[in-house]
């Protein structure tokens, strides 16, 4: 048996899931899970622990092949924008800060000083968000200048465990699209941006499309990990590797990756550059195949997750207190900076709410009725971009497991949610390593497979 492994890492926690083909029909197991999280460093910067993800993904690698199935083939995907930076010798100068952190408060406006985000969005088609590598960049080059000045390399979190496999340094195509400094002209850097912000230009490292064989393990690895796969990049960037799964015979249907965040949009195969969509906030990031990603970045379940955190409730309780109070008029903004990262989210909702006497069940109701209005208002814009009707949601990810957000969802749409699978990133991990090695002949032949092997549920909507 030929076996895949797709390691996913999310802002939460990250998973190894081992896949194979059987019978016509794409095989998984989840073989490893681990913790993760960004926290406050020495510094004082919210940042990412990356050697110890690295040891958790040597661990998870090797606890396939001690229990027999040494993967052939693995690779990594993660969340987008955040990258660390690498000395002439190969060796990490800094932390790995995480987007969560205020460093880039201010950046905007820096920014505005070289081009107006006008100008940048004609250039780049992605959408402004305050952490964005390039205003990430900025905020470094003002902050700490030295290390961009001993930088050799600048590598995304995936592209950084790549080379620590391998020693091969690259970017891979849709994690490097997240960045706001890759043209669609060539899908490649925009070297007339970078020298023009006075970045580095040989810190950015040459672009790979997913599919693409980057090499075996070193040889100190391989002996760690107790086995000899050849690294094939994924979709890099999470939601690229997710939207793979999305069904081509559902005409209109869009996608919902939903999770900590949630990224809703379509598959186009050119960057809209249109003065719609940038004033819509909507983004142009790659996808398999040179395909685009035309999508809003909407905050998700971040908020809910935070709330729980915060209370200590289990997914029931937080059902039963939303679903007592769904008549409430209540709405927030979830796209506010104000619940990007929070010291309470609990505090940050009532401020925005102007409420100090609301329950627990009200603000987990708020956030629930407030994510399917933007989602219903999201379907809206898109319908207006593209001139196309959407008939369905195809909702994927964790977060397409819970109920009470698919039903107020299709209510508040009034379009058909279809719900599956949950392990999209890391399954659509699996199928872009198996289109790179051959295994697969293309797009269409992966999502025909797919369609055999999961299980979705259909939600339709009701009058309220």
């Amino acid at each position: 048996m030929e076996y895949y492994l797709a390691i996913d890492i999310g802002a939460s926690s990250g998973r190894h899931i081992l896949g194979w083909l059987e019978n016509g029909r794409l095989c998984t197991r989840e073989v490893y899970r681990f913790p993760n999280g960004a926290a406050v460093s020495e510094s004082g910067e919210l940042c990412w622990d990356v050697d110890a993800l690295w040891s958790h993904i040597k661990a998870g690698i090797r606890k396939a092949a001690d229990e027999g199935n040494a993967p052939a083939y693995v690779g990594i995907d993660t969340w987008g924008v955040d990258f660390v930076l690498l000395n002439a010798d190969g060796n990490r100068i800094g932390e790995a800060v995480s987007y969560r952190s205020h460093r880039t408060d201010g950046m905007d406006a820096a920014l505005e000083r070289t081009l107006t985000t006008h100008q940048l969005y004609a250039r780049t088609g992605i959408q402004k968000q305050q952490f964005n590598t390039i205003y990430q960049l900025l905020a470094l080059k003002e902050q700490h200048p030295d290390q961009l000045r001993d930088a050799s390399a600048m590598l995304f979190i995936p592209d950084y465990f790549h080379y620590l496999l391998t020693g091969v340094s690259a970017s891979e195509y849709t994690i490097a699209s997240t960045s706001g400094l890759i043209t669609p002209a060539t899908n490649g850097w925009d070297f007339q941006l970078i020298d023009r912000l006075g970045f580095p230009v040989e810190i950015f490292q040459p672009i790979l499309p997913a599919g693409s064989v980057l090499g075996p393990v070193r040889a100190e690895v391989a002996e760690e990990i107790g086995c000899h796969p050849l690294v094939v990049l994924p979709a890099a960037h999470d939601t690229g590797s997710a939207v793979l799964v999305l069904p081509t015979d559902r005409d209109g249907a869009l996608y919902l990756s939903s999770g900590t965040w949630s990224l809703m949009g379509v598959e186009r195969t050119e960057a809209d550059l249109s003065k719609v969509a940038e004033q819509y906030n909507f983004t142009n990031e790659g996808g398999y195949g040179g395909r685009y990603r035309f999508l809003k970045n909407i905050m998700g379940l971040w908020m809910i997750q935070s709330l729980r955190k915060e209370c200590g409730y289990t997914f029931d309780q937080i059902m039963d207190a939303a679903t007592a109070h769904l008549s409430t008029d209540l709405r927030v903004d979830v796209n506010s900076a104000a619940f990007l990262s929070p010291d309470s989210m609990t505090e940050a909702l009532k401020r925005e709410l102007g409420r100090s006497d609301l329950t627990r069940g009200e603000l987990f109701a708020v956030v629930y009725l407030s994510l399917a209005d933007c989602y219903a208002a999201t379907v809206k814009q898109i319908e207006e971009i593209t001139g196309s009707p959407v008939n369905a949601i195809h909702i994927i990810g964790g977060g397409s497991k819970d109920g009470l957000l698919n039903r107020l969802t299709a209510n508040a749409s009034g379009k058909t949610v279809i719900a599956g699978p949950t392990e999209a990133t890391a399954t659509g991990n699996l199928l872009c390593q198996m289109l790179g090695t051959g295994r697969l002949s293309d797009v269409e032949e992966a999502r025909r497979l797919l369609a055999a092997s999961v299980k979705i549920e259909v939600t339709q909507p009701q009058s309220v």
